[in-house]
């Protein structure tokens, strides 16, 4: 079984409907715990309710007493308080494997972290994470440094293994090129995940997705490596077969398909 602690996107694109999609795809059962309920579609996020934090407590610790858990994801936190409130409980269960995503703006631009929040996650939960999934921009805030190119992917991956102690995949999805490069660094090694740029416009909810398919597949008993290169196989199967169709409002949405089988991809190490 894994548990998702993130919010809720009503157009099920991101946040818990993702992770429940993809949990479902790779047969693992899926828990939720919910964060806050986020008033939104694949073009804006139009308004965030943040769940009081002792209902968040809750959920969280009545799933952990009540069910079997295997493996724990994070998405959308939002404030300082929830952050600190999801590391004190799962610091008391160190047997969890735990994927930290730290979500901090959505693809439309809005902000989904308070500033303040960022010492939270740095402080209390990112050290418990067996892995933790940034994208650049969420990378650059956690170091305090521009990442530029693809040469900086790297050195930037393990300052931020070496910072947290944990391991990191770094998405390097927002550079331009015609391939996208994400680098996981597990144990001290460094291995290379390609694939050539999709022309989806517009997609919503790729983090989550990836994030929550990584969390299947180690609740499934992989290792580091075939998860991330099963769970991205899985997430570019989705890029491929999504779809769009118009809006009532005007223009059209985008979807990911999620309905799609998975193929493990090949895994690349480098120095």
């Amino acid at each position: 079984m894994a548990l998702t602690i993130a919010g809720s996107d009503c157009s099920a694109g991101a946040g818990i409907q993702a992770d429940l999609k993809t949990f479902q795809h790779f047969g693992v059962h899926g828990l939720t715990a919910v964060t806050c309920i986020v008033s939104e579609s694949a073009k804006v996020v139009r308004a965030v309710h943040a769940v009081p934090v002792a209902m968040l407590r809750d959920q969280v610790s009545l799933m952990l007493d009540s069910f079997p858990v295997a493996a724990v994801k994070t998405g959308m936190l939002f404030s300082a308080a929830h952050v600190q409130a999801v590391a004190e409980l799962l610091a008391t269960q160190p047997r969890l494997t735990l994927v930290v995503d730290p979500v901090m703006i959505a693809s439309t631009g809005a902000r989904l972290l308070e500033p303040e929040a960022l010492s939270a996650y740095r402080e209390g939960l990112l050290p418990l994470a067996r892995l933790i999934t940034p994208n650049l921009p969420e990378a650059e805030a956690l170091l305090g440094a521009a990442l530029t190119n693809k040469s900086t992917l790297a050195p930037a991956a393990r300052c931020l293994a070496e910072m947290f102690g944990t391991n990191i995949l770094l998405k390097g999805g927002h550079l331009d090129g015609p391939d996208c490069i994400d680098l996981l660094v597990s144990d001290g090694e460094v291995f290379e995940f390609s694939a050539p740029r999709l022309a989806v416009a517009g997609s919503h909810g790729t983090g989550c997705t990836l994030s929550a398919a990584i969390t299947a597949r180690l609740a499934l008993g992989d290792t580091l490596p075939a998860a991330v290169a099963a769970a991205k196989s899985y997430l570019g199967d989705t890029l491929r077969h999504s779809y769009q169709f118009p809006s009532p409002a005007g223009g059209s949405i985008h979807a990911l398909n999620q309905a799609t089988r998975a193929f493990p991809a090949a895994e690349v190490k480098i120095s």
